[in-house]
């Protein structure tokens, strides 16, 4: 996604019209939590049809606080939230919009060091690494077999 900050604006006055001029906010994207949310609907229309996952890194886009807060508050909150231990905590928490997910990732200072939104099914932090699943699938076997579990029907069963 584009940064707000490098689209070139010039404003003009107009000669024939008045029109009072209100001061003008400090900071923030004015305009441009409508053009997120904007993004968000052609990213789940695309999910929708087939794509893949997109990201959106909030803290490349020059939001304000009450930036931030309006956008919360139009996606609203959903059921799922999830934290990740890495080298520091990751919230990961699903809006009120389905297939919208608010991440932020914090250093282990609790710093907040990335802001995302992510458009997908699962978010991909959640998702197992598709080449691991195998390995887990013989690493399981072996315990199995080494712990010689009982069936249902009483006897031991070892895999093999």
């Amino acid at each position: 996604m584009s940064k707000f900050h490098n689209i070139p604006i010039r404003i003009e006055p107009s000669e024939n019209i008045d029109v009072p001029r209100a001061p003008l906010p400090q900071g923030g994207l004015g305009g441009g939590v409508a053009a997120i949310l904007s993004q968000l609907v052609s990213l789940l229309e695309a999910l929708a049809g087939g794509n893949g996952s997109a990201l959106i890194d909030l803290r490349s886009l020059p939001m304000s606080p009450q930036d931030r807060s309006e956008l919360q508050r139009v996606l609203g909150q959903g059921e799922v939230t999830a934290t990740v231990e890495a080298d520091g905590p990751t919230r990961i928490r699903e809006t009120g919009v389905s297939g919208v997910w608010w991440i932020e990732h914090f250093d282990r200072h609790k710093t907040l060091i990335a802001e995302l939104i992510e458009v997908a099914l699962v978010p991909q932090l959640l998702a197992s690494a598709a080449d691991e699943i195998g390995p887990a699938a013989q690493g399981l076997r072996a315990r199995l077999a080494a712990t010689h579990l009982p069936s249902s029907g009483g006897e031991h069963v070892a895999l093999q």
